[in-house]
């Protein structure tokens, strides 16, 4: 197993488990707090599973004080302290720390006000994605941001990672669909971000903290905005015989002037997992998808309908398919969204990347990604967001095969640097974690990743929250070899030939 954590980002601490345990007891419920191995186990990894690291602790506090008093306690004896949502992310951000609190904010799960008038919901970060639009449908709101993990995924991990979904083309990430957020400091000190107006006060603090990562704050409350359910949605099913032909149609349909709802890609690679495994219509015979929605009033989703579908077959499908009703739109989707679980049936591990790239370039990288799979004999099946040009190849490998991973990540490490080549980033809804921090130093210089430690040290002077993720320091930057690389700029030649 691979760690990433450089020898400079590690905090080392004396202080005995059993003083934390007690100073910890005192402010936690009698089951709040874990240190039994086999109570820990759980908490060894996030959705990047190939990373595991059991807890040294794990506090499950249930009421934003207690939030408070762990901080505190931790801050007084130098401990650090790794916030952990509903675990489903995708970089390694929770992954524990040897002699570090894993602090669980999944009780903190309480919907505190719908307010219909205003089209916001307030809440605690331990609460699903997926409850608050179950929260607000009596009242004819949703929530929009919807990745494809939103049944268990919680909002105060969809704020760390700044997450999207399928909608996201339209709707926006998090940061588009939250008004005003309460944290606190590693100081314990609370702070209020944004505010329940068009614009809050002061500073964008609110933009600084969605996807912070845990590095600045720990998040206690989330007023989200709500969105009145459209009146009506279809999806168009395009099938192409060319994954080049579907990634030209991708800026076709936003050359027309459309703005889809949600505008999604699948390989032939995907598809035939997808068909496999719940068997929702896909054609096996294409060699990539497109998903297309259209919402709003009826007479805009006839109208839109008619114009993307035109669009479409110009580009070179051989199919367009309409949802007929609402049964069929949503069969649609939901095998898009069990992408990721149909791949789990058909190999031992899969490797989830996240890039995004400009539009214009997706054919182009689509190729440069086919090129790097022959060229380290690795599977790797496309499902993307297409619309807003945020990548999620998955790389097949089996993980019990001695160097499969080492090999898995080289082939992940080489597809981020194609995005940045193109003018793209490392990552789009993900994070950074402990997953992509060496291609930090292939995205940003040495000045900006000063300024991004300036940052933290603003907010988190003494380097106790989430220490080792996201920001690589200057000497690992130096050691990785990149710290010469800047603004998409790559020293080899050779690499040029993606």
């Amino acid at each position: 197993m691979t760690f990433h954590t450089h020898p400079s980002e590690v905090i080392h601490h004396e202080v005995p488990r059993q003083v934390m345990i007690q100073a910890l007891r005192r402010h936690l419920p009698e089951d709040g707090l874990l240190w039994e191995e086999s109570e820990l186990c759980p908490f060894e990894c996030d959705g990047l599973y190939a990373y595991r690291r059991t807890p040294w602790l794990v506090a499950l506090p249930e009421t934003r004080e207690q939030v408070r008093s762990v901080l505190i306690e931790c801050r007084e004896r130098g401990v650090p302290v790794v916030i952990r949502g509903a675990g489903t992310g995708l970089s390694g951000g929770a992954l524990p720390l040897d002699k570090g609190v894993l602090l669980s904010l999944t009780r903190l799960n309480r919907i505190l006000e719908i307010d219909p008038a205003n089209r916001m919901a307030r809440v605690e970060p331990g609460v699903t994605n997926a409850a608050i639009t179950q929260a607000a449908a009596n009242h004819g709101l949703y929530y929009a941001p919807d990745p494809s993990s939103q049944i268990a995924c919680s909002i105060g991990g969809n704020v760390a990672e700044n997450a999207g979904g399928v909608h996201c083309l339209k709707y926006g990430l998090t940061v588009h669909n939250i008004q005003r957020l309460k944290f606190f400091t590693m100081e314990g000190e609370e702070i209020t971000a944004g505010g329940t107006g068009l614009e809050g006060p002061g500073l964008d603090l609110l933009a600084l903290m969605t996807g912070s990562e845990g590095l600045l704050g720990v998040v206690t409350e989330i007023t989200v905005k709500l969105l009145p359910v459209p009146e009506s949605a279809r999806v168009l099913l395009a099938a192409f015989d060319d994954i080049g032909k579907a990634a030209a149609a991708v800026a076709a349909v936003i050359q027309a002037g459309l703005v889809p709802a949600g505008l999604e890609m699948m390989d032939r690679f995907a598809i035939h997992a997808v068909e496999d495994f719940m068997r929702v219509g896909y054609p096996r015979e294409a060699e990539a998808i497109l998903l297309c929605e259209v919402d709003g009033t009826e007479a805009q989703v006839e109208d839109e309908s008619v114009v993307a579908q035109q669009v479409l077959e110009q580009a070179g499908a051989f199919e367009v398919r309409v949802s007929r009703n609402e049964a069929e739109r949503r069969r649609f989707w939901a095998g898009r969204k069990a992408a990721f679980p149909a791949m789990g049936k058909i190999t031992p591990d899969y490797y989830c990347m996240d890039g995004t790239i400009p539009r214009h370039r997706l054919a182009e990288v689509l190729a440069g990604i086919a090129r790097l799979s022959e060229k380290y004999q690795l599977k790797v099946a496309n499902v993307f967001h297409a619309g807003d040009g945020n990548l999620h190849p998955l790389i097949i490998y089996d993980g019990s095969i001695p160097g499969a991973l080492e090999k898995t990540e080289r082939l992940g490490a080489e597809i981020l640097e194609l995005c940045v080549r193109v003018g793209g980033t490392i990552t789009g809804e993900h994070g950074v974690g402990i997953e992509k921090i060496n291609q930090m130093c292939v995205q940003f210089g040495r000045e900006e990743l000063q300024q991004f430690h300036a940052v933290k040290q603003a907010f988190d002077p003494r380097g106790l929250l989430n220490p080792g993720k996201a920001v690589p320091t200057l000497a690992r930057c130096a050691e990785f070899g990149a710290m010469h690389v800047h603004k998409g700029q790559l020293p080899h030649p050779e690499l040029e030939r993606f």
